[in-house]
């Protein structure tokens, strides 16, 4: 992986690129941007760039023995560690290092649940255990094999938990030539004493240009369709593809039936629509809930006055323009809150069927009817 193939942050890339021409390369380093903006991909990058035998003052050759092998992920040197869900008590990610080769080199722009798919785990668990933890360790204490620096990458060190104390030690004193590389999407749910540890590189989302210019060249989509699906994924790459794979458009209809039930309080529909939610499937799922609460940020831009901050096809607008009128900003914020609450519950294994019929009653009690001037509750489409 070169900087040149990586989407966009061209002053992440600049920031990582002098830090090596200027020999300035921290020994721990915490990558810290939201899904899908390619933090993995610049991690893996600047892992080349570091040890690249003959770099550019731009980029990796990716033309010498040591390149080459980053480009299959296969170098001696180059260690990763990442959330499994663990069969036993000593297993490790490095069991599954074929399994990661592959997922990555399919699509640096890994998300979880993506990961989740090439392993086959349906809904289990996953985690980084403390059996993982002193295979980092195991692994960093010998000096690098062939490469001037080691470097191991840390995928979602969040998963880490309680572990993650194990590797305090060799994170603030490691060996020689050693690079710790953690890539993490929440610096909420890391250890303080871990980000403490580090020196953080912040990573914006992907600029909404940055994503059409994806979509259009590499992805072969329509300039408008692509436009669409950059405002909705809001710099998230990983979701703009999904977007693309799944026609987020289909989502209009069963979102607006969803809301119509809600808001006539119609008991036998509002479970029939939690069903049919829990049958699409985890990714499905999350996606269904994104175009929410796009759709949500819509309807807020709506309310306070700034349509012309809305790019959304007609029907999409049309949709916007009337719920506004059975809206307050208040509201909008609400069911916005409700979608994204949801969303994390699904990330983290929620019963499906459930969590949807409990979002439905929060909705009807948001949306009831009292709340609205008589005769505005059949405006919903």
């Amino acid at each position: 992986m070169q900087f040149k193939d990586i989407i966009g942050q061209e002053v992440t890339k600049k920031h990582l690129i002098d830090t090596v021409n200027h020999n300035r390369v921290s020994h721990a380093q915490l990558f810290l941007g939201p899904e899908g903006c390619g933090s993995l991909a610049l991690a893996i990058a600047y892992a080349q760039y570091i040890n690249c035998t003959d770099r550019r003052p731009d980029d990796s050759c990716a033309q010498c023995a040591s390149c080459k092998k980053y480009q299959k992920l296969i170098h001696p040197d180059l260690h990763f560690s990442y959330p499994i869900f663990a069969k036993d008590k000593d297993d490790k990610s490095i069991n599954y290092i074929a399994d990661w080769r592959k997922a990555i080199l399919n699509n640096y722009y890994l998300g979880l649940d993506e990961w989740r798919s090439n392993l086959n785990v349906d809904n289990k668990q996953f985690n980084i255990n403390i059996a993982e933890s002193h295979s980092i360790i195991s692994r960093l204490s010998l000096k690098p094999f062939e490469s001037e620096y080691k470097i191991m990458i840390v995928w979602l060190p969040e998963f880490l938990e309680k572990s993650g104390n194990a590797l305090l030690k060799i994170i603030e004193e490691p060996a020689p030539k050693t690079v710790f590389l953690l890539v993490t999407q929440n610096q909420e749910h890391l250890l303080n004493t871990i980000i403490s540890r580090t020196q953080i590189v912040k990573i914006p989302k992907l600029k909404n240009e940055d994503v059409v210019d994806f979509l259009v060249k590499e992805k072969s989509a329509e300039l408008s369709k692509a436009q669409q699906i950059a405002y909705l994924s809001n710099g998230n790459l990983h979701t703009a593809q999904l977007f693309l794979t799944h026609e987020e458009n289909n989502f209009h209809e069963t979102f607006v039936n969803w809301l119509r039930s809600c808001l006539q309080n119609k008991g036998l529909d509002i479970v029939n629509h939690a069903e049919e939610l829990a049958k699409l499937g985890r990714e499905n799922q999350k996606n269904f809930l994104r175009y929410g609460i796009n759709m949500m940020r819509e309807a807020v831009l709506y309310l306070a006055g700034t349509p012309v901050l809305i790019h959304l096809p007609e029907k999409e607008m049309d949709f916007v323009s009337k719920f506004s009128k059975v809206l307050n900003l208040a509201k909008a914020e609400c069911i916005a809150s409700e979608f994204e609450n949801a969303h994390y519950h699904i990330e983290r294994n929620a019963n499906p069927k459930i969590l949807f019929l409990d979002v439905s009653l929060m909705l009807v009690k948001l949306l009831k009817f009292n709340s609205f001037p008589a005769g505005t509750q059949h405006i919903l489409l």
